[in-house]
């Protein structure tokens, strides 16, 4: 049997003339922060005090000592970031090019030093780039000339920490005979049967060269197997009537072990592969109808609304992101209500850890191949590693039944259109063939069993324009860079795959990143972790448009832009899902940071929960009331996503400023599974045109819409006046925090951690009328502080 040791232990990092100890995996930004050499990038504006560490080579050390006993022996590589020797006594193994892929190394018999040199990634994208020639792209950094991480040189949401390391596990393996090289089980379902159609490659040592071997498989009770000479295998399992894998909200999400086992002539295992997998059909439907092309996900025969989230890198050094906060920040998505996550192109294909929390948790993922806002060289040498990358990432990532889509790039095609690449290009290559060629012909020979599309956004084809919202998927970007948020309602894309607003991150983040500074939307560390253009200037606008600019209050100023955020993304969302099915989706940009930034994030870099992230939570239920306005005032919309029929009772009211309730009445509707009502307000309970006195509510079970006709600055909104009070929970680690509202409040907001660090809240914005009251569960903080919670407690009235 393959005997496998991992090499995590006993490295060092070559620091002028020193040793230092390394972690592995680990990247050189880690190592040197442990040891001390370099300050917090995340702290201050101390991420230009470690530019240097991304311009300048690196070098690991360890000794490899082995007696396997083994005819083979190879040392292996999950990760190496990026332009990379790797010595053994002096002499090269090889090289590597790429941050994407596994490589494996033939160290049969050797023993010694091993060393592991890492070239400085802006010199390797040099070298590339004088071989291939000028690409633009958005960012004046070099990231499409080198296979890593693209957000590593900065990006509008991130810092140019540019790594190098062995940022996944490194492993000796020793083996005799023959190893499993690659397994790729297509998994399909056909009426009430589960197919495995496992295809499999092995490696042979020259003795193991034409022997007979036996290849088995194992999948709920069900075995197979075959015996072959030459390097592949093929068999077919057959699974009569198994649970079916459904996202979240449509089902259970069944998970069937499948194990493979190779063995020799004798019945002796030489090696071993187990996964999990879930049967499941998913298809695309990009049909065109009157409305333009289509693009819904369809699984298992069932047409979905996609609640989706973009996700980037948790942290701008991805080995320190665990399997422990995968599952966290995954499990705070599933609390979302969201059922989909785009892993976005300009990061890494993620650990196995992710996708197996999404297959546990029913969290569909849209994969992105790594290609973001650049013009990519197809020539060598980077077309082999692109090949090459896609093929390992491929078959590493079709096991999992989560995954549903294949996706060629980030707005590349748009950007050949728009963003003025075609002169300077002048012919050369950019992209397009890995987009429409490479990438597709893989996927199709690979994992037929998913579907492919070029790109986000893509129309399909070039009859239409790539960005063009009637066809395929769409990012709207015009609100927030030049528009309000009110201009989401302007059109109904198929599918919007991006779309978002900033806010800066919660007070306790900025304290934690920004030192003794004192917090102004222009102080030096605020502008600092603010990576967008003009991306405070577009805050303040945001504000101002809705609110009026507060000058001089920090505290007010980060509030109003966190409301805005909210707002701004669910004005998107209600306005899209009330016009399913032509719409069939959002991915809102995005769901988390890599580190302490004022951006699109609803979970912000320290992981604590924005506004935003509850507004999600109420705009991805399964049932959602809303009132949308059109330029006919306000349709009330009645969106069920849920499998069965909602019957409920809508209360509609009209009131005045102060809560006095003008008009009232009451409709019974009716939603079947998976559709959406709409309803007409009557004129007598619209508020008048214009009005600066009057606001329209919608409540039923439970749930609340609130529409004012005017921007809240022109509104004539009370001082708020509400009584607190704080009630201990039995066990004392949290508190619930009572608020009774005695004029109209409107969203309301219990900003936690102002009252303690870990402190956090269990909702978000909420609006209460005279006599309401709202009941808020804190855990993180057991005091009883009412004038501590007074502080923390913010509303849109107030002054």
């Amino acid at each position: 049997m393959k005997d496998v040791t991992q090499l995590h232990e006993g490295w060092n990092l070559r620091y002028e003339d020193a040793l230092l100890p390394a972690q592995v995996p680990g990247c050189v930004h880690s190592d040197l922060l442990a040891a001390g050499v370099i300050p917090d990038p995340f702290i201050g504006l101390d991420e230009t005090e470690v530019a240097w560490v991304g311009r300048r080579s690196w070098s690991y050390v360890t000794t490899l000592g082995h007696d396997s006993g083994h005819e083979r022996s190879e040392l292996v590589f999950d990760g190496l970031d990026t332009a990379a020797e790797i010595l053994l006594d002096g002499a090269s193994l090889g090289s590597t090019r790429n941050m994407h892929r596994v490589h494996r190394f033939d160290v049969t018999g050797r023993t010694g030093s091993l060393e592991v040199r890492f070239a400085s990634a802006y010199d390797e994208a040099d070298r590339v780039r004088a071989l291939t020639g000028e690409r633009p792209n958005v960012y004046p950094e070099p990231f499409q000339y080198i296979r890593k991480m693209a957000c590593s040189f900065g990006w509008d949401w991130g810092p140019t920490v540019v790594t190098a390391g062995m940022w996944r596990p490194v492993r000796l393996e020793h083996w005799s005979t023959a190893r499993l090289a690659e397994v790729r089980p297509l998994v399909t379902v056909d009426g009430t049967t589960g197919r495995v159609e496992l295809h499999v490659r092995a490696a042979r040592t020259a003795s193991g060269a034409g022997r007979r071997l036996t290849l088995r498989a194992t999948v709920a009770g069900a075995v197979a197997e075959t015996s072959f000479e030459g390097e592949e295998a093929a068999l077919r399992i057959e699974v009569a009537e198994p649970e079916l894998w459904w996202p979240r909200g449509y089902g259970a999400q069944p998970l069937y072990g499948l194990d493979v086992e190779l063995l020799d002539e004798s019945g002796e295992s030489l090696d071993s592969w187990t996964r999990r997998i879930g049967f499941r059909s998913v298809t695309v439907d990009r049909s065109a109808d009157e409305h333009g092309t289509g693009f819904t996900f369809v699984v298992n025969g069932v047409r979905i609304f996609a609640r989706g989230v973009n996700w980037i890198p948790d942290d701008v050094l991805p080995s320190r992101v665990t399997p422990e906060r995968y599952r966290t920040r995954l499990t705070q998505a599933a609390e979302a209500n969201i059922d989909l996550v785009r892993i976005w192109g300009g990061g890494i294909y993620e650990d196995d850890a992710f996708y197996d929390v999404c297959d546990e948790l029913g969290l569909m993922v849209w994969q992105d191949f790594l290609f973001a806002c650049a013009a990519y060289p197809e020539e060598q040498p980077l077309r082999g590693e692109v090949e090459a990358e896609a093929r390992d990432n491929v078959v590493r990532l079709m096991t999992h039944a989560s995954l549903v889509l294949w996706n060629g790039n980030n707005e590349n095609l748009w950007g050949f259109r728009d963003w003025d690449w075609e002169a300077p290009l002048a012919g050369d290559s950019w992209g397009e063939g890995y987009y429409l060629g490479v990438l597709p012909r893989i996927v199709a020979e690979s994992d037929p069993t998913r579907p492919y599309t070029a790109g986000s956004p893509w129309s399909g084809s070039w009859d239409h324009h790539p960005n063009d919202p009637r066809h395929g998927t769409h990012h709207s970007w015009e609100v927030w860079n030049r528009q309000d948020y009110a201009e989401y309602r302007s059109d109904v894309p198929r599918f919007c795959a991006e779309f978002g607003w900033q806010a800066p991150p919660a007070l306790a983040t900025l304290r934690r990143a920004l030192p003794g500074e004192e917090l102004a939307p222009d102080s030096p560390g605020m502008l600092h972790h603010q990576k967008a253009e003009d991306g405070n200037g577009k805050l303040n606008r945001g504000i101002e448009r809705h609110f009026g600019l507060p000058e001089g209050d920090f505290d007010r100023w980060h509030y109003l832009a966190q409301v805005v955020q909210a707002r701004a993304v669910s004005a998107g969302i209600e306005h899209w899902r009330s016009h399913w099915p032509v719409c069939a989706g959002t991915v809102v940009w995005q769901l988390n940071d890599c580190w302490p930034v004022s951006s699109w994030a609803a979970i912000d870099g320290d992981g604590r929960l924005k506004p935003l992230f509850h507004e999600l939570r109420r705009v991805y239920a399964d049932r959602l009331l809303s009132l949308v306005p059109t330029e006919d005032g306000p349709v009330l919309a009645l969106d069920n996503q849920s499998g069965g029929t909602w019957r409920t009772s809508v209360t509609l009211r009209r009131a005045d400023a102060d809560g006095t309730v003008l008009k009232e009445a009451t409709f019974d509707l009716e939603a079947a599974a998976r559709t959406v009502v709409r309803l007409v307000v009557p004129a007598s309970l619209l508020p008048g045109t214009g009005s600066s006195k009057e606001l329209l509510l919608a409540d039923a079970d439970g749930l609340r819409a609130v529409h004012v006709p005017v921007y809240d600055k022109e509104f004539a909104y009370p001082e708020p006046a509400y009584d607190v009070r704080v009630e201990p929970h039995g066990d004392g680690g949290a508190v619930d925090v009572v608020v009774t509202a005695r004029t109209l409040v409107r969203d309301l907001l219990l900003q936690a951690d102002r009252l303690a660090p870990a402190a956090a809240a269990d909702r978000g914005l909420t609006t209460l009328l005279p006599g309401e009251e709202v009941r808020i569960a804190v855990t993180g903080w057991s005091g009883d502080d009412v004038t501590a919670v007074r502080r923390a407690l913010f509303s849109v009235g107030a002054v």
